[in-house]
């Protein structure tokens, strides 16, 4: 395959996997009865029966790649990047909207563009503040949006109070949805990079299996938080599940891997804005809205600021936002 025909088709698996990926900010509102903690369980056991059944055949293999200070490093990996992460964006889409927090979350790359400023290959101040102040302005501006864009959206009228805080709420719950990522992405790489002999997809499917492991733990506390009420929301929530599980967990995945190979780190760190743009596309279809004026500016902010940072930073920063599991 040619070079050029090689990075079409590695964009055309970026943006497939964005697509995918961007499922997952939608799925709350396809099942608002589900808590965020019964949405989690659901999503995760369902992911970690197929990753357990894909992983099978080759488990003695990979088993014995592994110590126990890397079984450690996974389960604390699957906290950081499955369980405690969809926790706080299912509670996020919740109270402030599926844009909000596609945009906040979408900030992964510039957060982990800040964290690097202390590496010693860092590059300068000069290149790396405008586009993490650009990313500031666009945060600042869909909250701006998120509490004063309520009447436009709600039915008309000042927001409540009670709306208010709970929009609040959901907008730290956005942020700590994105450090958490954040955290996951810089120590995914790191373990990955000390383990050359496992590849991206088994190192993907073993915290499938982790993941699934640590969500058996959320069974009872998902349960004493409300069960759906018929067999209708049951069945949406099983749909809602599998389907994330195999579409964003696994599909979305495999693009990604395939995306990874085609494409040079530089290039593929800009990959990441589609799971964003998909994720704002997917929000209004479901609302049955276009966007507000203050929205598209805070969307066309994030979108320059996530590929002028991952142009500052050269591959550094693609290398943390690499995907090696789902969102």
């Amino acid at each position: 395959m040619t070079a050029p025909v090689g990075r079409l088709a590695g964009v055309a698996c970026g943006m497939g996997a964005g697509a995918l990926w961007g499922l997952v900010f939608l799925a709350p509102e396809v099942a608002p009865e589900a808590s965020p903690m019964l949405m989690s369980a659901g999503r995760y056991l369902a992911y970690g029966l197929i990753a357990a059944a894909m992983l099978a055949p080759r488990w003695s293999r990979v088993r014995g790649e592994l110590d126990a200070a890397s079984w450690r490093g996974l389960v604390w990996l699957s906290l950081a990047g499955n369980i405690v992460y969809y926790l706080f964006l299912v509670v996020s889409v919740h109270l402030a909207g599926v844009a909000a927090s596609a945009l906040i979350v979408g900030m992964v790359p510039v957060a982990v563009a800040v964290w690097g400023l202390r590496d010693p290959d860092a590059p300068p101040l000069v290149r790396s503040a405008p586009p993490i102040l650009l990313a500031a302005v666009a945060v600042g501006l869909i909250g701006w949006e998120a509490f004063h864009g309520q009447g436009a959206h709600g039915g008309g009228g000042a927001a409540p109070e009670g709306g208010l805080r709970q929009t609040l709420i959901g907008l730290a719950c956005a942020f700590a949805a994105l450090i958490s990522w954040s955290i996951y992405a810089i120590g995914n790489s790191r373990w990955m990079a000390r383990l050359p002999n496992v590849s991206a997809h088994d190192w993907s499917l073993l915290t499938g299996v982790v993941t699934g492991g640590l969500a058996l733990l959320l069974v009872v506390p998902a349960v004493l938080s409300g069960l759906p009420g018929n067999g209708d929301e049951w069945l949406r929530l099983a749909g809602v599940s599998v389907g994330i599980a195999v579409f964003a967990s696994i599909l979305g995945n495999a693009l990604w891997n395939q995306a990874s190979r085609l494409l040079p780190l530089s290039m593929l760190g800009q990959m990441i804005v589609f799971e964003t743009l998909f994720a704002f596309l997917y929000g209004f279809l479901w609302e049955g809205r276009g966007p507000t004026a203050l929205e598209v500016v805070a969307i066309v902010l994030m979108i320059v600021s996530v590929v002028w940072c991952v142009r500052a930073y050269g591959p550094t920063v693609a290398e943390g936002v690499e995907k090696t599991t789902p969102d």
